[in-house]
């Protein structure tokens, strides 16, 4: 059965729904710390998971590891999960990324269900059938190809979000806007973020989601393996997930001078791998400097910046060196001619990419 998203209007007969549409001779339900808290009291008292069992695991993605991949396989295990089973994952991408590759091995797979609880998640994580975790300090190292049976939708969750995680997802949606059309990425870049959790503004911001939601179906439809087009979702990923892996690791072993630093999160370290990847398409592909420079100060304004020096560029440089989407030794990039003008398996020299950071670092 093809994945199904659902933009929810009534989340309890929906989810009911999608059970009946699923193998489930028993419900598992997987949260994290946070949503186990703040998001699982809106669902528990459904009828269709009355005799559903929660498996929480710690938040953020210094559990998205393989240690918390076996604690999920064991407590499905100790539940009593056959083959037959169902799990419905409840949280942000790394919720709906772990638990999607735990269901996806289990038992060589069973059936799971993903509610999106971020913005994040809602727009990347939780469509397009990527699982998996970190691995050896690299993002997203160890994982497979599968989609949920349903993906459900509900703003409702986006409620219980701070403006910081907010900020996250809209990241990805500016992305989308990015590789879509022009009047998209207009809206994306006009858009008040500052108000982002007011009613007024989520109500806007839940018809911007289901169009960014749209152009991620789309492309995943065209190419569910990231053979071709699906890579043009990459955008700003290359440089993204370096500064993530970056964050990560210097956030778990900290120095002298550095002693208690936070991982940032990963629409911020999106956010700042498109100023890089702009710029690189402005010096490579011709990308309109204007639109370009109009992005970067959105971004800028409202993400910050991210402090890095020259002894950090070998760091960063290997680490895009270990970019899945590599071929043949080269660091692959998706770069753009212009808005919605897609140019995927683009490569960069070392001096390009140092030339890059400069921009990043200085500009």
């Amino acid at each position: 059965m093809e994945q199904r998203i659902i933009i929810s209007g009534n989340l309890q007969n929906e989810l009911a729904i999608a059970l009946s549409e699923c193998e489930h001779d028993r419900i598992f339900v997987l949260t994290d710390e946070n949503t186990y808290i703040h998001c699982w009291p809106v669902i528990s008292n459904y009828f269709c998971l009355k005799h559903a069992q929660v498996i929480t695991i710690g938040a953020s993605d210094a559990h998205k590891t393989l240690e918390t991949v076996s604690k999920v396989w064991e407590a499905l295990i100790n539940g009593g999960a056959t083959r037959h089973s169902c799990l419905i994952n409840l949280g942000g991408g790394m919720v709906t990324d772990l638990g999607g590759f735990a269901a996806s091995t289990f038992k060589r797979g069973i059936d799971f269900i993903n509610i999106p609880t971020t913005l994040l998640a809602m727009v990347d994580a939780s469509v397009g059938g990527k699982t998996g975790f970190n691995f050896a300090g690299l993002k997203n190292e160890i994982g497979v190809f599968n989609d949920s049976k349903f993906v459900i939708l509900d703003t409702q969750f986006l409620k219980t979000l701070d403006q910081e995680n907010l900020l996250s997802g809209y990241a990805e949606m500016l992305k989308h806007a990015l590789i879509s059309k022009e009047a998209m990425w207009a809206q994306h870049v006009a858009f008040d973020v500052e108000t982002l959790n007011t009613p007024e503004s989520l109500e806007k911001l839940q018809a911007m989601l289901a169009e960014s939601v749209d152009v991620k179906e789309h492309v995943v439809k065209e190419d569910p393996y990231e053979q071709g087009i699906r890579k043009a979702l990459n955008f700003g990923h290359t440089f993204g997930h370096a500064f993530e892996s970056w964050s990560l690791n210097r956030a778990q072993h900290p120095t002298a001078n550095n002693q208690h630093p936070s991982p940032i999160l990963h629409g911020y370290a999106v956010a700042f791998g498109i100023i890089c990847e702009l710029y690189l398409s402005a010096i490579k592909c011709g990308f309109p400097t204007e639109k370009m420079q109009q992005t970067v100060t959105f971004i800028r304004e409202n993400y910050g910046r991210l402090v890095i020096n020259c002894d950090d560029y070998p760091t960063l440089i290997q680490l895009m060196q270990h970019d899945k989407k590599n071929v043949s030794g080269l660091i692959n990039f998706t770069l753009l001619e212009d808005i919605g003008r897609i140019r995927i398996n683009q490569t960069a020299t070392v001096d390009e990419i140092k030339e890059v950071l400069d921009f990043f670092r200085e500009g």
